[in-house]
């Protein structure tokens, strides 16, 4: 059971998904699928600022796990002709890990944080003059013998990769000049994704194998991928051939416990258990949690926007419902 959960609910990049996102990740924004609005507005946003020989201002980029946030950061740099330096917010833990960083950045660099709703507060106000006015101050010793130290930086672009816009504050929020936020992908444009990752790896895949896959995929890219590198192993020890029909693909994701709407073991018992244990709801995501064995940040982050999106659970101020079309689903 453990094994179905990771595949769909560990929406973080695990080492696999990173391997394979070497190859199958677009190389310019003009082969990245879906997100047309915020496309076209990158876009521009690009071509102005090499117009005009600037670095481009700084990026947040929010939404879901799995949806393209680090993808269109390698995007923007390889637009911009910069090198990119990739960390996260938990990784940066002391301010001095995040001057090491911000000094050895040259000229139209890219620094991008993922998860930067994370960062420490006192990682997160060093931030603040360096994405101002690119200039850090350090204070070394203490009391009488305190010092400032300042480090002045080349012009640099931050862009931050956030699950939790709401989380991220305000100081650091205002500084950011272009925003943007991801919505789930629509099963078309999954189908296009995992078609072309099909032809990246040479696995012969129709386009109602590729929509099936697509289908169950939660709209996102990331578990697309995933799933079709399951279906793909699946076919590879069951049929011998790299020939996959849509009859295959149902049977892999039978196996898998991933039903026609893309749910899982853990989207089912928190349905059920909402149905089941709580008369429908109203319930608290604490409770919930609790109930599940779950942590609440996985429920907020990864179990719930989908659900939400597809209509099968409703957030309330008195907490969380479960509708009449997740009703007939689950019985």
């Amino acid at each position: 059971m453990e094994e179905r959960k990771r595949i769909v609910f560990n929406q973080q990049e695990n080492d696999e998904d990173r391997v394979y996102s070497l190859s199958l990740r677009p190389a310019s924004i003009d082969e990245f699928v879906g997100q047309k609005d915020v496309v076209s507005n990158l876009k521009v946003a690009l071509q102005a600022a090499q117009q005009r020989k600037e670095t481009l201002e700084h990026i947040l980029f929010s939404g879901p796990p799995g949806l393209g946030k680090t993808s269109l950061a390698n995007i923007v740099a390889h637009q911009m002709g910069a090198r990119i330096t990739i960390t996260s917010g938990p990784a940066i833990e002391r301010a001095g890990d995040l001057i090491g960083i911000l000094t050895n950045l040259e000229q139209g660099d890219i620094l991008f944080i993922d998860e930067v709703h994370r960062l420490s507060k006192t990682v997160e106000e060093f931030l603040y003059p360096a994405m101002e006015n690119f200039k850090v101050d350090f204070v070394v010793d203490k009391g009488p013998y305190a010092k400032t130290i300042n480090f002045s930086l080349k012009p640099f672009t931050l862009i931050g990769a956030t699950t939790r816009s709401g989380l991220l504050a305000s100081p650091l929020r205002d500084r950011f000049g272009l925003f943007y936020h991801l919505e789930f992908y629509e099963p078309v444009e999954l189908k296009e994704i995992v078609s072309r990752s099909a032809k990246k790896l040479n696995v012969i895949l129709n386009e109602e194998a590729a929509l099936e896959i697509a289908k169950r995929a939660r709209g996102t890219p990331r578990i697309a991928n995933r799933l079709f590198r399951r279906v793909r192993d699946y076919v590879q020890v069951k049929a011998g051939n790299n020939n996959i029909s849509i009859d295959q693909v149902k049977e892999a994701m039978s196996t898998l416990g991933i039903d026609e709407y893309g749910l899982d073991e853990l989207d089912r018992r928190l349905l059920k258990v909402l149905h089941q244990q709580y008369k429908g709801g109203p319930v608290g995501v604490e409770t919930l949690a609790a109930t599940l064995n779950e942590e609440v940040d996985t429920i907020i982050d990864v179990v719930e926007p989908f659900l939400l999106k597809i209509g099968f659970l409703r957030r309330t101020s008195r907490g969380r419902e479960i509708s009449e079309e997740a009703i007939k689903v689950i019985k």
